[in-house]
Formats: C-alpha cells, structure tokens, sequence
C-alpha cells in the first residue's frame, strides 16, 4: 500500500494503482474480503485513510447492512437488554421474534473484532444512514463486552470512551437504561475522560424513571460511607435538568417512589453525612410525592442511628418533611417521637389541624349540595342516584371527621404531657431562692 511510482519505477506496474483499480470493484467484494481488508487496513490506517480506501470499504460493509435490514427488518424496536439481544422461548411468537432479531443482528461477532477508531467510523456512518438505532446501540454494548475479555487496561478506558461517545449520539428511547448500568460498573474502575464519564451519567439520569434500587446501590469506592451518594445525585441533577420535571408527572413519581426506597436504604450508614441526606430528601420537588410515609421513616431511622447530631442539623433534616402530605398514623408516631424537634411535633399538629377544617368545610358543601339538588330535582332519577353517592361520601366524611378529631385530640394530650415535662424539668432544675428572715 505504500508503493508508488517512485518506489515501483515508472516502467513497471504500480501496485497502489491496481489496488485503486481493484476498489473500483468493492460492490462485488464478498462480505468476508471486506472484514479482511479492514482487519487489515486497521494496523495502518494512515496509509488506507490517505488513499480512501478505509472510507469505501466501511461504506460499502455499511451498505450491505442497511440492505440486510431492508430485506430482514428487525422484529422489535424496544431498546436492547444488557446482552445486545433479546432472547425469550416462552412461546412461539417469541421465538419467531428471536429468529428476526439474530438476522437483523448477525454481523455483531464479525464486526467485534475491529479496533475502536474503526468502530468510531463504521458507527457515525450508520447513524448518518439512518440505521436502527437499537441494533446499533445493541452492538455497541456487545462490543464492549465482547471485549472486555482479552484487553489491557488502556484498551478497555479507549473501548469505554469510543462505546459512550457513540451511544451518545443516539435517540435516548433506543438505549436500555439496565444496559448503561452494565458500563457504568467498569467505568467505575477505570480512568476515562470527564466529558464521557459526564455523558454516561447524563444518559442514565435521563432514564432514571426505568432504574431499581439495585442499580442504585453502588458501592463507594474510596470512601468512608457504604454507597455512592454523589453519584445518585449526579443522576438526579441530570433527570430534572433533561426535562424530568417538565415532562409526564409519571415518570417524576416513579423517581420519587425509587429515591425513597433509596434513601430508606443509605439511612443506616453511620459515615453519611446529615448534608448528603438531606440533599437527597430536598433534590427532587414537592409535587413529585403524594405521601411522605416512606421519607419520614427514612428520617426516622437516620436520626435513630446519627444520636450525635446537633439541634441545628436535626432541624435541616426535618425542615425538608411536609407535614400535609403525612398520614395520620405518621403525625400520631411523629408527635410521641422524641428524636425529632420539638417543633416537628407542633407542625404535625397544625397540619391535622388543618385536614380536619377543610375536610368539615368539603362536608358542609357536600350537604348543602345535596339539600338543595334533592329539593329542586326530587323526580329525576339520575339526581336521585348521584344524592345517594353524594350522601355515601358525607357519611364517609363523618368517619373521617371523627378519626381526625381523635388524632387531633391525642397529639394534643401529647403535647401537654410533653410540656408539662418541660415545665416540671425546669423547676426541679433552678429552685426558687428562700427569702431572707
């Protein structure tokens, strides 16, 4: 390939020319010569850049593939599992779509053991074709897997690099979120660039709504608390700036209900820092989470665990609990829990205060609805039916009243319990002087 006229002489053939000569032909090449000029064409590729053969030969393998989809179309659009492919034999229909897969998905092994640099190219050629962009991010974490087992150290940081570069490149809803769990763990042990370890975790946060708490609970690495705090919040940053909080109030409570279980677990962790937890209790919105249950437990157990925590930290853990959102067993437990503020316990308080007025207030306009509707409307039936619904529900109401009256009325006997201690603290602790005789 580095023959020229000089080399070759101006009387003899040019070898460089009959291989340009023989390119001219690359539609006729069979699949196999192709993989083996690239094979070939990979351990000098200035030389086969400079002469376009590298170019050709990528686009005429690109070509053959893109022709192959068009005749065998891939039985399924879904992102790919952590594999590349998925397989099933529950049923027939199954197996037929794991046949259209395998021939929408056969170059795999053929192409894994090209370099990189050549997998750079052949990848933005394809993406440029307007190829399937699951197939080609199902390839792209079978080739890293493929791999992973023969590669030194550089090797694997340059496979990690160019894989995340490129699924970068595609459409966020063709990537499997379980499959960039599967390339996070090895960039977690390698020396990769910012900008890729940035994109990958801006990939995930951006699918976070699909993770488990498994994929949550990474090890930290290097530090003193059992998991990787930072990371998760990274992740968390990178779900609302992607547009996770403008976006269906699904997904965002779908996060919210993981985060939870998520901070349940990093609770116990005698090493996390009072900022980390609250950080993780106060990164998501208010709108994200219709009950605080599972939170307040979570902060249950922290404080339970972290005795030595000032009253300030106490209260900036507690400052991020909406106590409207709370159940009233939660308020009951709250308002006995000598681990919280004090305040805490008053807020609950006003905040099952607060239920019981608007809920006598929806009471009285259901029953002045129903008075009215019955006397204006006494013989048409479907008004009959809806009164009785609306009757059922004031009745229901009335339960509820009364259960928040006993709430309200048993934090309250609390409460004074709780201050009369304080009172009586207070004077056994500082006498009154005696007077003088």
């Amino acid at each position: 390939m580095e023959m020229n006229i000089s080399v070759s002489g101006t009387g003899s053939c040019n070898l460089l020319q009959k291989t340009k000569d023989s390119i001219d032909e690359l539609s006729f090449w069979a699949w196999s010569d192709l993989l083996v000029a690239l094979k070939h064409y990979q351990d000098s590729p200035r030389t086969a850049t400079s002469s376009g053969v590298l170019e050709k030969c990528l686009d005429s393998l690109v070509g053959r593939l893109a022709m192959a989809s068009e005749v065998t179309p891939c039985a399924s659009t879904s992102p790919p599992d952590s594999s590349g492919l998925r397989i099933s034999f529950n049923t027939r229909s199954t197996q037929s779509s794991n046949k259209g897969l395998f021939r929408a998905t056969w170059w795999f092994e053929d192409l894994s053991a090209l370099s990189p640099n050549l997998i750079e190219m052949l990848v933005k050629s394809m993406v440029s074709r307007g190829y399937n962009h699951v197939i080609v991010s199902g390839f792209l974490f079978y080739y890293q897997k493929s791999k992973f087992y023969t590669a030194s150290s550089d090797e694997k940081r340059e496979v990690l690099e160019i894989v995340i570069d490129m699924l970068y490149t595609l459409d966020p809803s063709s990537i499997s979120c379980k499959s960039l769990f599967g390339v996070l763990r090895p960039v977690l042990h390698s020396n990769i660039s910012k900008s890729c370890r940035n994109k990958l975790e801006s990939m995930i946060g951006s699918q976070l709504d699909q993770a488990t708490i498994d994929n949550l609970l990474i090890p930290s690495y290097g530090r003193s608390y059992l998991y990787d705090v930072n990371l998760v919040l990274r992740f968390l940053k990178a779900f609302l700036r992607e547009g996770g909080s403008e976006s269906s109030p699904i997904p965002m409570k779908k996060v919210a209900s993981l985060i939870d279980l998520y901070i349940t677990e990093v609770a116990p962790d005698r090493c996390l820092k009072s900022s980390k937890f609250s950080a993780l209790v106060m990164v998501l919105p208010d709108s994200a989470r219709d009950s605080w249950d599972e939170l307040y437990h979570a902060m249950d157990i922290y404080l339970e665990v972290h005795t030595g925590l000032s009253k300030e930290e106490k209260m900036k853990i507690c400052g991020g609990l909406n106590y409207k959102k709370l159940s009233s067993e939660a308020c009951i437990h709250l308002s006995q829990n000598t681990k919280f503020p004090s305040t805490s316990a008053v807020q609950a308080l006003i905040s099952q205060q607060w239920k019981l007025k608007n809920l006598l207030e929806g009471m009285h306009n259901a029953k002045h609805y129903t008075d009215f509707t019955a006397k204006e409307d006494r013989g048409r039936e479907q008004v009959v039916v809806y009164n009785e619904k609306l009757r059922a529900q004031l009745k229901g109401m009335q339960w509820r009243v009364m259960e928040l009256e006993k709430v309200c009325k048993k934090m309250q006997n609390q409460m004074a319990k709780i201050m009369k201690a304080k009172v009586l603290t207070h004077s056994d602790a500082r006498p009154l002087p005696r007077l003088c005789s």
